[in-house]
């Protein structure tokens, strides 16, 4: 549906984008990972037509990236974009006159995305008074009145508590069954292994690593990671070399990849003899997997 291919994009001797390419088809939420810097909001600004690209090409259903495809993609920034002093149900009419919806079509698009979004409640409520879950709600609602093919959403989840970023969550998955291809970058990588089909972590400008969640564990040289906690940290890491095992540093305490599993028990025993202040076992997450690829 969208084919980015071998992206450029320098601002003065900075090299921001650097052959950047990925594809985002129907059904699929890809995920769009990198540290501050790496070129995300780069890459956004390019898809969106506000930034021009130095090299590369962006398909959209076949045609190049151009003011004739921008319906086709809908974006929802970090920041909430709607006017706070309009319900929920004028902000859907207003956006929808800015995309050229007139009359009973307009009507009905805003009907729909009532219904779809859950606000009947709100629709009649200014946006100032609806509580973050909500406000995110609207902010993408607003992003969908035209019905595009393309939905990218920057940081969707952020600032939510626990109960509201799950619903939002519910949410981005029912627009990708429905069809929507969703372009999503987030800090938050919970929220990345829980709704992604495909991964893409960017560094320095182009894709280091991409793939399924599966196909990405792959990246670490382990089965297993157990992370242990002691005041005699090179005894720690005398045993796990003598054991073939690799190690990383992990805040306060070493991650050890184990090429496979083990109990607790079994772990406890290797380190006898070395004071232990804390151990647990964990399997491989995108967590492990980025810092992985991202580390120098």
């Amino acid at each position: 549906m969208i084919k980015v291919h071998d992206l450029v994009k320098s601002f003065g001797n900075k090299i921001v984008l650097d052959k950047l390419s990925f594809t985002i088809n129907h059904h699929v939420i890809y995920g769009l990972l990198g540290p501050n810097g790496s070129g995300k909001t780069t890459t956004i600004n390019i898809l969106c037509n506000l930034l021009e690209a130095d090299e590369g090409k962006i398909l959209i259903k076949g045609n190049p990236l151009s003011e004739k495809t921008k319906h086709l993609i809908g974006f929802v920034p970090q920041e909430i974009s709607v006017y706070h002093e309009l319900t929920c149900k004028e902000n859907l009419l207003f956006f929808s006159s800015i995309y050229g919806l007139q009359g009973s079509e307009k009507i009905k698009r805003t009907n729909e995305l009532i219904q779809m979004f859950n606000l009947n409640e709100y629709e009649n409520v200014k946006v100032t008074k609806l509580s973050g879950g909500w406000l995110r709600r609207i902010n993408i609602a607003v992003a969908l009145v035209h019905s595009p093919s393309i939905l990218i959403l920057d940081e969707p989840t952020a600032g939510l508590d626990v109960e509201a970023r799950y619903e939002i969550w519910e949410l981005i998955n029912t627009l990708k069954d429905n069809g929507v291809g969703i372009l999503l970058t987030t800090h938050q990588l919970e929220e990345a292994e829980r709704l992604c089909s495909c991964i893409g972590i960017l560094k320095k400008g182009c894709i280091v690593a991409e793939g399924s969640l599966d196909e990405l564990r792959l990246l670490v040289p382990a089965i297993q990671l157990a992370l242990i906690a002691s005041e005699d940290e090179q005894s720690l890491r005398n045993r796990a070399k003598s054991l073939g095992w690799e190690y990383r540093r992990y805040g306060d305490r070493l991650m050890l990849l184990m090429p496979e599993r083990y109990t607790l028990k079994e772990v406890v025993y290797k380190f006898e003899n070395i004071q232990l202040s804390s151990i647990s076992l964990q399997d491989v997450g995108l967590e492990q997997i980025y810092l992985e690829v991202t580390r120098e």
